[in-house]
């Protein structure tokens, strides 16, 4: 047993790699190993001698054992190294260039939006995109025979034969969660409605769906003053430049008095530039809020008055960042986006005095 201590533990020192150890692991404890052979011959010895053979026997055994786990680990640290050594990276050169994603100017907008109207104290309310036909249109004093409510005009939901129930649609503005605020919180009120809305058109200027920001104030004394201050000082700060606006008298069923409201602006080689020149461009439509809609709304009109506002994010965000068309902001071309986007970092300020 001395002799084949010695033999193996020799050998396994001088192995020089993991397959050779492997070799000498199956010659000395392996089935038919050596050490393996001298254990079955213990069966044939006298009692008196399996007392001494067999502790000698494992004590080898666990020796042989120790001794090719200790050269493994060795095999595996010195491999380690000469990878090491080989398979070096210089950690100081610059990584890949990669194609980062980026902000869709719609967002940007939306974001700009909330964040000048949330500095004017507008808080931002949300609700569904299928709207009852009485919260898009009854509720907002908008009468059966109006235009508006035409199937070439408002996507209709489908019904089931049979079914008389008043129709779903698709929310043709964000108007409806003006109601439902007023329902949920009443007066005083000032919010703002950001959202997808939904209309059958489609041209340079339009498409099926777009988005609208609309605001709400309601108080005791809240005037068209009041409104006018509000959208220049909006128009301000979202363009980063001081800008006039002129409220023409108009229509709509859900406010009286109704206006249109234009902002100051130039035209030069076919490129707008707001707040100078003497030009006029229209943005948006407004007005001081129907009685009808008030207590639709669980408001009482002789206790409370305010104003409400509308206008497309898309196309003021045309207008700011120089985009000609609207359909091109649903058409995924990376291209544009790459061209047109912001950088993730590239957060909303504010700009103007307010």
């Amino acid at each position: 047993m001395d002799d084949l201590k010695q033999k193996y533990l020799s050998a396994i020192a001088d192995a020089s790699d993991e397959g050779a150890l492997e070799e000498l692991r199956l010659q000395a404890v392996g089935k038919k190993g050596e050490v393996s052979l001298k254990m079955r011959e213990l069966g044939k010895m006298t009692p008196e001698e399996r007392q001494t053979a067999g502790p000698a026997l494992n004590a080898l055994k666990d020796e042989i054992n120790s001794a090719l786990a200790a050269k493994k680990v060795a095999l595996e640290d010195a491999a380690l190294d000469a990878r090491l050594r080989e398979e070096w990276l210089d950690v100081t050169l610059p990584v890949r260039p990669q194609r980062q994603g980026s902000i869709h100017p719609v967002s940007q907008v939306w974001e700009e939006c909330t964040t000048i109207f949330g500095d004017m104290g507008f808080a931002v309310a949300e609700g569904p995109q299928v709207e009852t036909t009485w919260y898009n249109f009854d509720a907002l004093n908008i009468p059966d025979h109006h235009p508006a409510r035409a199937e070439m005009d408002t996507f209709y939901m489908h019904r089931a034969e049979g079914d008389d129930r008043p129709q779903n649609v698709l929310r043709t503005h964000t108007s409806p969660v003006q109601i439902r605020s007023m329902q949920a919180q009443g007066a005083p009120i000032r919010t703002i409605s950001p959202g997808r809305v939904y209309r059958a058109d489609y041209d340079q200027t339009h498409t099926p769906m777009f988005h609208q920001v609309e605001g709400l104030a309601i108080d005791r004394d809240i005037s068209m003053a009041n409104l006018k201050w509000v959208l220049e000082e909006f128009f301000s700060a979202y363009f980063g430049t001081k800008v006039k606006t002129r409220f023409r008298a108009s229509h709509f069923p859900f406010t009286e008095p109704s206006a249109e409201v234009d902002i100051q602006c130039s035209w030069e080689n076919g490129t707008v530039k707001v707040g100078e020149g003497d030009g006029w461009l229209e943005v948006l439509g407004s007005g001081m809020v129907h009685p009808h809609v008030l207590k639709a709304g669980g408001v009482d009109p002789a206790a409370w008055q305010g104003f409400a506002f509308g206008m497309g994010i898309d196309r003021i965000a045309m207008l700011k960042y120089g985009i000609p068309d609207l359909r091109a902001f649903f058409d995924s071309d990376l291209r544009w986006l790459r061209h047109y986007g912001f950088a993730s970092l590239q957060v909303p300020t504010l700009r103007g005095g307010i």
